[in-house]
């Protein structure tokens, strides 16, 4: 029998990490402004989940300007894809037919 929890991620499993992670999944690139307001998070907010989810390898990110305004761009990284896909497999082990 597999473990139904293998995959989880707690990391991941927080729900403004999840978001965040669900979010760029489909995406290459996504400015920090878009993903702060598709997350209803603060600056502070996003920039701390931001910190920790790179820490983890799970985003990359990638700061540049345009013309003289700075940019901040998020990436989920290919460790992020599988640590999502992981998690979202072991939630579906875990509830099973529920839903």
């Amino acid at each position: 029998m597999t473990d139904p929890h293998e995959g989880f991620d707690a990391l991941i499993h927080a729900p403004t990490r999840l978001a965040i992670v669900s979010l760029l999944a489909p995406l290459e690139w996504a400015e920090f402004k878009f993903v702060r307001d598709q997350t209803g998070l603060s600056d502070s907010a996003l920039s701390k989940q931001i910190t920790t989810l790179e820490d983890a390898g799970y985003v990359a990110v990638r700061k540049d300007f345009l013309g003289k305004r700075p940019r901040t761009s998020i990436q989920l990284t290919p460790e992020g894809h599988a640590a999502l896909g992981g998690h979202v497999a072991a939630l579906r082990a875990i509830v099973g037919d529920l839903l």
